[in-house]
Order: structure tokens, then sequence, then C-alpha cells
């Protein structure tokens, strides 16, 4: 098997050939190579993921989705989606949950890393995957889940500079890769408040973001069904930059070994929660992720599970600690949700 292409040499080359690229070009690039050569998640990997810190998140998740659906009239046909899956171990305890309240949904994953597909068909040899929601049923109530995955979409940024807002661009230093403003001014980008601010602010947006949701929330509209995101990041209001990378649990820099590192910036939820109102579609939240866990039965959950597997009592409830505190994921992490026309209102908001 031959080895994967060298991507910092790949970008380092379409630098000298084109100039400067935008820190958007950068952060896909890096992604898509670091996501379709490796298992970045667990102990072993770079980060882990809620999924993977208890069972307890996946079936809070499901229930969530089965109680909508069952509030909707329980449409037979109902499919449940997922995107950028992972291990698929989300999924399995989504199914598990469900399956206790007569929802067995046919699965869909939306990745496009072969690696990762491999993974995922070890737990779901039955799931069907696509490269793009282009290819999701049309005529059948979506019941889709994103969890860490608008975080890695890639981001686009603006910086003052003496001269104006230029966007910040990639471009080779002494060093290896370095930021740093480009030619062209952006105002046209800026919000009037922001028109003035101190050299050195920085805008972030995420424009891939926003045109999938918007895709996504046409879909919910047309089709039915919901759509929870859960994720870091904040409510509007926010800017600067969030751009960040994680090599073995710790952060990097993120300009130092692309395509070696994760590479994620905060989800701007208002900018989504726009994007599905501009399509027809309701949004409930953000709320934080401790609150919406708690509000739908996480702790009563956790008490069950301790006592059945007494021996397991202070791991599950440092995993409850985990996914519930502020100082941890609980606040931090948010979660949204969207539904289309006609369906109920989900619980937790």
């Amino acid at each position: 098997m031959s080895a994967p292409p060298d991507i910092s040499r790949e970008i380092a080359q379409l630098i000298e050939t084109e100039g400067p690229i935008s820190i958007e070009r950068f952060m896909d690039a890096a992604n898509r190579h670091y996501y379709a050569t490796r298992d970045a998640i667990g102990a072993a990997g770079d980060f882990i993921t809620a999924p993977e810190v208890s069972q307890m998140f996946g079936e809070i998740v499901g229930l969530a989705l089965a109680d909508i659906w069952q509030r909707a009239g329980r449409p037979a046909d109902a499919v449940l989606v997922e995107l950028g899956p992972g291990r698929g171990t989300l999924a399995d305890d989504m199914l598990r949950a469900m399956k206790v309240a007569g929802l067995e949904p046919e699965l869909h994953f939306i990745e496009t890393s072969p690696l990762l597909r491999e993974k995922q068909a070890d737990l779901h040899p039955h799931a069907i995957w696509h490269d793009t929601i282009q290819t999701l049923p049309t005529d059948r109530p979506l019941l889709i889940v994103a969890n860490e995955f608008f975080d890695a979409l890639p981001v686009h940024q603006l910086v003052m500079t003496f001269n104006g807002w230029r966007e910040r661009v990639v471009r080779m230093g002494i060093d290896g890769f370095e930021a740093a403003p480009g030619e062209t001014s952006k105002y046209g980008d800026v919000p009037m408040h922001l028109r003035h601010a101190d050299p050195g602010g920085i805008i972030e947006s995420c424009p891939m973001a926003r045109k999938l949701m918007r895709a996504i929330a046409r879909r919910l509209h047309n089709q039915g069904g919901v759509m929870l995101v859960i994720d870091y990041g904040y409510d509007g209001g926010a800017h600067g930059d969030t751009l960040q990378a994680v090599h073995a649990h710790a952060y990097a820099d993120p300009f130092a070994r692309p395509g070696a590192s994760d590479l994620t910036a905060h989800v701007d939820f208002a900018a989504l929660a726009g994007s599905a109102r501009a399509a027809g579609t309701h949004v409930e939240g953000p709320v934080e992720q401790g609150q919406w866990l708690v509000s739908l039965g996480l702790s009563d959950r956790a008490a069950a599970l301790a006592r059945n597997a007494p021996r397991r009592a202070e791991e599950i409830g440092e995993a409850y600690r985990r996914l519930t505190h502020p100082s941890e994921m609980g606040q931090l992490f948010k979660v949204m949700a969207v539904t289309g026309r006609r369906w109920p209102a989900p619980g937790g908001f």
C-alpha cells in the first residue's frame, strides 16, 4: 500500500504557484487529508468525543429523537442520518435506545473517509453511506444528528489592519506556514458596528456551514423531521480567531502540521439558526449541553447504570461530570434543534 500524499508539500506548492491562500482553503485541504488518513478518535488518537465518554450520551440523543418521532405520529418511513459519524459509536447507542421506544429506522451516514467507513461498517454493516446530503432519500422524514461536525468545516477570516479589513491568508514564512493579512479589502463582508475595529481584530465566519444548513433545512421543511446540532461554539455576538489544532490530546499550532492535526473552529450557532429559519424551519436553542442532557433525564440514567454496575459507579460519575459540568463539556458545548413543518418542538429546550 502506497504512503498517503504529503499534504504539507502540496499546500506549499499551491502557495508557490498561486500565492497566499485563504485560511478557509488551507483548513479545508488539511482536514480532508487528516480525516481520510487516520482514525483520530479515542485514547490512541487526538481527541475524544462525547459518545466515547459514555453510552449515556448517545442514549439520551436517541431517546430525544424517538420522543419527537412519537409526537409527530410515528411515521414508519423515517430514517436516521448522522453527519460525520466517527466510528459509529453514537449511532450504535442511539439505535439501541430508539428500539426500546419502538423506533427502528434505516441508518444513513454522511461520510467521505474510506478509512472511517470501514470502522463504521464494523458496527453497522447495513448502513447506507453518502458523500453528501444530496443523495439522501427525498420523500421520507429525516432524523438528523450532527455531533462535533460543524466545528471541522473550514472558516473564513478577516483581519483588521492599518489599511482596513483584509482577508487572512496563509503564506510561506521563514519557519513554514504562517497567517498574514492579504491584499484585498473586504469591507463588504464586515458588519457596520465592526467597520472601525482595532488593528489585529479578527472576524470569522463559515460559509460552508451556512450553505449546508440551508440545504438541510429545506429538506426538513419539505420532508419533515428534525435535526440536532451538538457542538462547541457561541450564540452570536462573538468574533475573533477561534481556529485551533489538537494533536495527541493537546493543543498545537494550527499551521505547523497540516494534515496531521485536527483543525477546528467554534461554531456560530446564531448563523446556523439564521440559515435554518430562512428556509422555513423552526429553531430551538441553542442551550448548554449539560442543561439539555440533565433536562432529558441523564441524572436518572447515570443513577440506574451505577445501581446495576456498582463497581463502575465512580467511572459513571466521572463520565456524567465530563458531559455536564461547566468546566468540562457542559457549558461550551451547545445543542440546537431544527424542525420541519408540522413537526412538534423537541424536548430539552
